[in-house]
């Protein structure tokens, strides 16, 4: 049998690595998404509620609504837009996932493995899984940043309805092509500073400490590589990633719905620094940890429904374990 032969007989896994980890991370990270997508959109609500700088702008002024915490907004949501706003947003967020998910992955194994280099035992010391961890969530979000910029604006069109301003966008294609219109190329990648530093924050949370939590429990106590593991390794990674990640979803997602002006320009924030100081001076230093609850408890169900796909997944294509 050829080479050429031979190649085209093995699994399509063995074949296309990479394309079939980015696809399988992907499927794992929709079905996470879809589940979990409510508790996203009130974190998303309750991160613009009282923002000190839209309190200041006199159009604004005197219709701020009162202030409501996670289940009050999203039985809020409900009674006032629907049971189905529950998921606006849900197919940008999707579409994200599908670019973040599937690069950030495949990126983590690949600095593991060939660039960082884990030890035979498979031991791979934090302080390289922290940098593998960052590096691929800051390339991840990078790519995905034009789709979170589109969920995030999709998630407050129910707020603009109730406060009587037209609504912006008639669907996701629509909201593409308009933010494209107005800001240009440029305008589809507004507030990826902040993003990129908030996944860069989370993966150091999510991927360093699940892959580390996940060898080590494997290496130094009796369980083995099945569900069980794979359960407790995702809660730790949820909640690491929430603590993390909080403050710089708090300033990605006001500088991501801020107005602009015609030049794609923000009108409330001139940077990530400049909207993290006027949220500490003009709400308080916990201001960055709004939406904190239903952050965790989005992201700890997150993680364990993704990790326990993603491997159930890579297990019945026959890929390696995580």
């Amino acid at each position: 049998m050829s080479p050429a032969e031979e190649e085209k007989s093995l699994p399509l896994p063995e074949r296309w690595p990479r394309a079939s980890k980015f696809a399988l991370s992907a499927c794992a990270a929709a079905v996470a998404e879809l589940v979990t997508f409510p508790l996203d959109l009130t974190k998303t609500r309750l991160q613009i509620q009282g923002e000190a700088a839209v309190l200041r702008d006199g159009a604004a002024a005197g219709r701020e609504a009162p202030y409501r915490g996670m289940l009050r907004t999203a039985a809020g949501i409900v009674q006032e837009e629907g049971l189905g706003k529950l998921w606006q947003g849900a197919t940008p967020a999707v579409y994200r996932h599908i670019v973040y998910s599937g690069v950030r992955m495949v990126a983590y194994e690949h600095l593991r493995d060939s660039v960082l280099r884990r030890a035979e035992d498979k031991t791979f010391p934090l302080w390289k899984a922290v940098v593998g961890g960052m590096s691929a969530g800051a390339i991840g979000q990078f790519f995905a940043s034009p789709t979170d910029l589109v969920k995030v604006q999709m998630q407050m069109e129910g707020k603009r309805k109730l406060e009587g301003k037209p609504l912006r966008f008639r669907g996701v294609h629509h909201a593409f092509l308009k933010i494209l219109s107005e800001g240009g190329i440029r305008g589809l990648w507004a507030g990826w500073v902040p993003n990129v530093q908030r996944a860069a924050l989370v993966n150091m949370g999510d991927l360093t400490t699940y892959d580390s939590v996940k060898h080590f429990l494997l290496l130094n106590t009796s369980l083995v590589d099945n569900s069980v593991t794979h359960s407790l390794s995702s809660v730790c990674s949820g909640l690491v990633a929430a603590v993390l990640g909080t403050p710089a979803d708090v300033v990605k997602t006001r500088i991501m719905n801020q107005p602009r002006d015609k030049q794609g320009r923000g009108l409330l924030y001139k940077s990530s620094m400049d909207c993290l100081i006027q949220t500490v001076q003009g709400e308080g230093f916990m201001s960055l940890y709004k939406g904190f609850i239903p952050t965790w408890m989005r992201m700890a169900p997150w993680s364990l429904v993704f990790w326990l796909t993603y491997e159930q997944i890579r297990r019945i294509c026959g890929v390696s374990s995580f």
